[in-house]
């Protein structure tokens, strides 16, 4: 795409991302005038003569390089397509990444990032707990080509994690994969702490990388590139798209780093269509608006939830008072405590059943970072394939239940958690009477 840096200040003066969705990337007289972008519903595009194609070719492959004001042509569109151009330019813009790459899912920017960046015999430190997919996936998946994943919890210190890098044959340790906040604790990690790992173990010619699942708090509310990740990672079906019509990830680093990822990303196929393109724009337009809507409202749930007698206990990222090295954590790195609360009901598996089967106003579904509020089940749901053991490890249990709030009125999402919770009260009162 052509340089935009012209469209994102006025009198010398940038603007602010929100400001840049609504038109970064894009000049109507491309489309007749229209005021938003097409959707180029195509799958190749037509070269003007053989030459032209040659030459786009040669770049594409890294049959040469680019010459200084010589623009990446358009191919096919498992290469690029200008909806995904505009797309990944207005990505960009909120994590200060030189470059990005979109994704049909999630777990496909995961899945293409990692196997882009690692290699047979490399070792990858990872936190616990992460989502159950990349769980799997670092665990039994990437085994299969040779490369291992060893865990470490969030709360392991600089020297706990200093002491388990040593602990690896020299040159086999190669990325440091982190989720933070944790799904479903809410648990943070230390990128910096992280960033000086992978620096420490570095060589010109294995570097560690440090790369980021910033799917919880992403990309308003936490930057990690500023704080030493070289790769951020999206479930953009999440925050990024917001309204659960759309699958779809991303991937934002250096122009070096995307270079390999999207070769990747070529060859394995795992690019986004333009349609959840066009329609992730839509949504980037009000990604602000929405998440510190859901932001606010879960503050005040997460308030009163602290205080109710069937609640034994919350996590939310502004109950850290008895945490003081999370707290430490959140205030360098975190600019709201997002919209994401889990809290252990009082008893077991049997009531936090009974209080998911009574929400009326909350839908009882996985996911999260839609419009609607969400609730599910960690234990037998998201992170199912994590053994119990595994899980209890992690600090996930039978009684915790995962909150994804929306952008509902709060005051009505309390009603029907209040009534929820009475209808457990219910069941335990006719269990004791039975006893």
């Amino acid at each position: 795409m052509l340089n935009q840096q012209d469209h994102a200040h006025i009198g010398g003066q940038p603007l602010r991302p929100e400001s840049l969705m609504m038109s970064y990337g894009y000049t109507p007289a491309w489309s007749e005038g229209a005021i938003k972008p097409p959707i180029f519903q195509t799958s190749t595009f037509v070269f003007k003569n053989a030459e032209e194609g040659k030459a786009f070719f040669e770049l594409a492959y890294g049959l040469r390089q680019q010459g200084p004001d010589e623009e990446m042509g358009l191919i096919y569109s498992r290469l690029n397509n200008p909806s995904l151009e505009i797309l990944e330019n207005r990505l960009c813009l909120w994590d200060g990444a030189e470059e990005a790459a979109s994704f049909a899912s999630g777990m496909a920017a995961i899945s293409t990032t990692l196997l882009a960046l690692l290699q047979p015999g490399d070792v990858v430190l990872h936190s616990e707990p992460v989502y159950g997919g990349s769980d799997f996936f670092l665990k039994n998946v990437l085994r299969k080509f040779g490369i291992e994943a060893v865990g470490f919890r969030p709360t392991a210190t600089p020297q706990e994690m200093e002491a388990l890098a040593a602990s690896l044959a020299p040159g086999r340790l190669a990325m440091v994969f982190v989720e933070t906040p944790a799904n479903p604790t809410n648990h943070l990690v230390d990128l910096e702490a992280c960033a000086a790992l992978a620096r420490r173990h570095s060589t010109p010619e294995k570097p560690v990388r440090l790369v980021v699942d910033n799917t919880f708090l992403g990309p308003v509310f936490q930057h990690p590139l500023r704080h030493g990740a070289d790769v951020v990672l999206y479930s953009a079906t999440k925050f990024l798209g917001g309204h659960s019509d759309l699958i779809a990830g991303a991937a934002l680093s250096n122009r070096a780093l995307m270079k390999e990822i999207k070769a990747m990303r070529t060859f394995m196929g795992t690019m986004c269509d333009p349609n959840t393109g066009w329609m992730l724009m839509r949504s980037l337009e009000t990604l602000k608006l929405r998440m510190e809507r859901a932001a606010t409202s879960a503050q005040l749930i997460a308030d009163w939830l602290r205080q109710h007698p069937l609640v034994a206990r919350t996590y939310y990222l502004t109950h850290l008072e008895h945490y003081p090295v999370q707290q430490d954590i959140y205030q360098r790195h975190c600019l709201s405590p997002g919209s994401m609360i889990s809290f252990d009901i009082r008893g077991g598996e049997a009531e936090a059943f009974r209080f998911l089967n009574a929400l009326r106003l909350i839908k009882l579904a996985v996911s999260l970072g839609g419009t609607e509020s969400l609730a599910e089940h960690p234990a037998t749901m998201t992170h199912s394939d994590i053994t119990p053991a595994e899980q209890y490890e992690m600090g996930i249990s039978p009684q915790m239940i995962r909150l994804s709030i929306g952008v509902e009125d709060p005051q009505d999402l309390m009603l029907d958690i209040s009534q929820a919770f009475e209808a457990v009260g219910v069941g335990q009162e006719v269990e004791t009477e039975m006893a």
